[in-house]
């Protein structure tokens, strides 16, 4: 078993803070893009985040594997046996970065035996953290000061729901028809899962792929704030490294877990 200390969780909320500096230069002193082979951008941006990450997490814990999305793919056959590692998306909303909406996310995850055990979101056009161990209260930390998280429990109506910025689909059009009285709110990057665990935010259905770093660090502080992640076809939440694929299915963020939310699946 890996021991979560304070000294981990500390040093990691740093890297993360560091790596939203190198972020940030970037974004100020402009960049070029270029397209990866699914055709997702990539700039200078998660290359120097990555670059933070890497170095900073081989020095907190040398003994531990780092699955990132700028790291070359690592094979099923090897990372099957991982009992503990930390999983990265350096820069998680690179379109919103493009944009210049500032509504982009660095995401470091600690994951133990398929499950997240610590996670840290940092937003690096405001500083803003978002932390959580496992067993342990979620946490927004702004400057140096943490608040602790709870989600907006009862949810009631209107449901306030999370619409991705670029992955809106028509599946997920209709689906948001059938919620009813909502109000949606347009939210890059996996600050989605921050807004729901302070409770701005009640719901983020996601119909369609994302890869397993886009979502393990939010899940950890929704968890611990009283909300989760659930898979639409389980109902459980999401689980990671145990499959060859680092890609997930649809999936249900909810702040308010009693929320009837396979009422509003189609059949």
């Amino acid at each position: 078993m890996i021991k979560l200390t304070t000294e981990l969780r500390e040093t990691a909320i740093a890297i993360a803070q560091e790596a939203g500096q190198a972020i940030m230069q970037v974004y100020s002193n402009g960049f070029d893009v270029t397209l990866k082979d699914d055709d997702s951008p990539v700039t200078a941006a998660d290359l120097a985040a990555d670059r933070v990450i890497q170095q900073g997490l081989r020095q907190l814990t040398p003994d531990l594997p780092i699955l990132s999305e700028e790291s070359p793919l690592v094979p099923w056959e090897q990372r099957q046996h991982w009992g503990a590692y930390w999983l990265v998306d350096p820069l998680d909303g690179t379109r919103d970065f493009v944009k210049r909406n500032g509504e982009f996310s660095v995401n470091i995850a600690l994951i133990y035996q398929g499950a997240p055990a610590f996670g840290v979101v940092q937003s690096p056009v405001t500083g803003i953290v978002w932390h959580a161990m496992r067993g342990e209260l979620a946490y927004r930390r702004q400057g140096v000061h943490d608040t602790v998280l709870r989600t907006r429990t009862p949810a009631t109506a209107p449901l306030r729901v999370a619409a991705s910025r670029s992955h809106r689909s028509a599946e997920t059009n209709a689906l948001l028809a059938r919620m009813g009285d909502i109000e949606t709110v347009v939210q890059g990057s996996s600050l989605k899962f921050c807004r729901i665990a302070e409770g701005g935010l009640d719901v983020y259905p996601r119909l369609g792929p994302t890869s397993e770093w886009d979502t393990a660090a939010g899940q950890c502080v929704l968890h611990a704030a009283g909300g989760a992640v659930l898979s639409v076809g389980t109902g459980k939440p999401f689980r990671y490294n145990r499959r060859p694929t680092l890609l997930n299915g649809d999936f249900m963020a909810l702040g308010d877990t009693s929320l009837p939310w396979r009422d509003w699946l189609s059949d």
